[in-house]
Order: C-alpha cells, then sequence, then structure tokens
C-alpha cells in the first residue's frame, strides 16, 4: 500500500538545529545581562520607563528560554504514547509568549497612565545611555532570531518580541532626551503607553495563527472546499464525506475522509486511493493523508462532508 509521510515544507524549519540552538543561547544570555543593567539604571536614574523596559527584555529572555527548550522537544521523535510526534511544542511556546506580551503591554498600559498622575523627576542621561545600548542589543538578538523566524510559529513570537524591545528602547532614548532638553516628564509616559498599545495588536495579528493550529483548523492556505471537490474530480470516487483537514504543526498539514467508490470501480479501489493521495500530495502538499474506502452501496448514512456528527 503506498502510504507515504513526506513532511513537506516542514524539514527546512530546522535545517542545522545544533547552529539554531546555539544562536537562541547566546540571545538568551544576552538578554538577561540587558534587564540587570536596565533594572539598575532604571533604579539609579528614577526612570520607571527604563524599569518597565527591564522587565519587557525579562520576558524576552523568558520567551527565548521557552522557545530554546520547545525547539529541542520539537525534535524528539514520535512514540506510542505521543503517536504525532513532539512537533507541536513550538505552537503552544508560541501561545505561552504571545500571553506573556499580552499580559505586559496590559502592565505598561496601567504603569504609563499612573505616571500622568504622578510624574517623577527623571535623570535623562543616563536613561538615555542605557537605552542605547538596550537598543545595540535588541537589534542584535533581533538579527540573531531573524532568519530562524520564517520557518517557526515559535521563533517568530521570540522575534516579535526583540522588534518591540527595539521599539521600546528607541522611545525610551526619545523620552530621555526630552528630559535633557526640554525637561518634559510627560513624554516618558506617553511613549509607555504608544509601545503597550503597538504590542497589543501586533500580538492580536499573530496569536490567531497559532490558536487555529491548536485548534485543529484547517490550514489557512488551503481552501478545504477545494480540497474535497479535487478529491471526486479523480475517477472512480463517487464521493467523499468525514473530511478532516488540519495542521499536525505549523507548516506540516494533514487530512483524513472516507472515499466513496463508485460501484464499477470496487476492484480498482486500491489503485483509486493511490491515485487520490497523488493528487493531494501534487496539488496541495498533502503528505499525510489517511483514507477509508467505502463502497457506493455501503456508505455511513447521514453523514457530513466536512467533520463527524456529534452522537
Amino acid at each position: 500500500m503506498a502510504h507515504q509521510h513526506s513532511h513537506k515544507g516542514h524539514s527546512h524549519a530546522h535545517v542545522d538545529p545544533q547552529a539554531g540552538d546555539a544562536r537562541v543561547a547566546w540571545a538568551i544570555a544576552v538578554n538577561m545581562f540587558l534587564t540587570l543593567a536596565q533594572v539598575v539604571g532604571g533604579v539609579i536614574s528614577g526612570s520607571l520607563a527604563l524599569i518597565a523596559d527591564a522587565l519587557h527584555n525579562l520576558s524576552d529572555a523568558i520567551a527565548l528560554v521557552i522557545a530554546f527548550f520547545a525547539r529541542k522537544i520539537a525534535r524528539r521523535p514520535a512514540n506510542a504514547r505521543m503517536s504525532f510526534g513532539y512537533g507541536r511544542a513550538e505552537v503552544v511556546a508560541a501561545l505561552v509568549n504571545y500571553t506573556t506580551l499580552i499580559v505586559l503591554s496590559v502592565y505598561l498600559l496601567y504603569e504609563g497612565v499612573m505616571r500622568f498622575v504622578e510624574p517623577e523627576p527623571v535623570n535623562g542621561w543616563i536613561v538615555v545611555w542605557i537605552a542605547g545600548i538596550a537598543l545595540v542589543v535588541d537589534l542584535v538578538t533581533a538579527m540573531l532570531t531573524y532568519s530562524m523566524s520564517k520557518d517557526s510559529m515559535n521563533i517568530r513570537a521570540a522575534f516579535l518580541h526583540n522588534v518591540a524591545d527595539a521599539l521600546g528602547s528607541v522611545a525610551v532614548i526619545v523620552a530621555g532626551t526630552a528630559v535633557i532638553v526640554f525637561n518634559w516628564t510627560w513624554v516618558d509616559p506617553a511613549v509607555t503607553i504608544m509601545i503597550s498599545l503597538y504590542i497589543l495588536w501586533h500580538v492580536k495579528s499573530e496569536i490567531g495563527e497559532t490558536i487555529r493550529v491548536l485548534m485543529l483548523g484547517a490550514p489557512t492556505e488551503l481552501d478545504p472546499e477545494e480540497v474535497a471537490t479535487a478529491i471526486e474530480g479523480v475517477s472512480g470516487v463517487a464521493g467523499v464525506h468525514h473530511i478532516h483537514l488540519w495542521s499536525m504543526q505549523e507548516r506540516e498539514p494533514a487530512l483524513s475522509a472516507h472515499l466513496v467508490i463508485k460501484p464499477d470501480a470496487q476492484d480498482s479501489a486500491e489503485d483509486i486511493r493511490v491515485m487520490v493521495k497523488q493528487v493531494l500530495q501534487n496539488k496541495f502538499g498533502l503528505g499525510h493523508v489517511t483514507l477509508e474506502i467505502e463502497a457506493s452501496g455501503h456508505a455511513c448514512v447521514g453523514s457530513t462532508r466536512f467533520g463527524h456528527q456529534q452522537i
């Protein structure tokens, strides 16, 4: 029986896993150092924006730690208990990262509003120097994770943390400069609120894909009806039902369905099954396909085209 599992589009996600791990490990170390520097600088200068940025960097480091271990877990082979493998560890990690970003953004919003109510004196020079160092570190970390972010939802979440961090550092530099030049302490909280709103907007655009994979939704790039029509277009197929189309993990679509064979094509049912698999592989990149064959006279009664009936 031709039952190939071509993991199309996924193998390139971890071209050289160890090299990727080394990059992530360096990014973690640098972010931990930066967090410490910002906390000390924030306390000395009296800048709450610096301490808020430090918290942001700490969440960044934690995000990278999660990403680091999720990558390792995802490479474990499948076993009897985890027959689908551990690839989804990266998707779960991405959800955790986005959730921490939401919590952090809400906290920054609150802090920004409180600073409008009760402004505090700030040493602008310390703020600018430390935020400048932070910006350099954020850009280096972003470069380390960018090339990997294209193929991994989880690393992309970590990369977004870095981009948001870099913008945060730029904003803190602007706020510190405003204090030095014009003594405008209100710029600090205004900038904080802008950063937090930006982060929330970014998370909103990315988190949906993560939730869809975890909820076993059909891949966004595939039209379920188009897939069903392509199956029915194969010679000898009378119909198809109980279709389940989902993502095993990012960029690895899978399908299971009941295939109804026409009465005059019963003898070549196995060939038809192979042909359907070939069509799905070539046209949609569906490598993980499970098909149950039914004779048209004995097809499921009252079956639904997609999913299955709740009993």
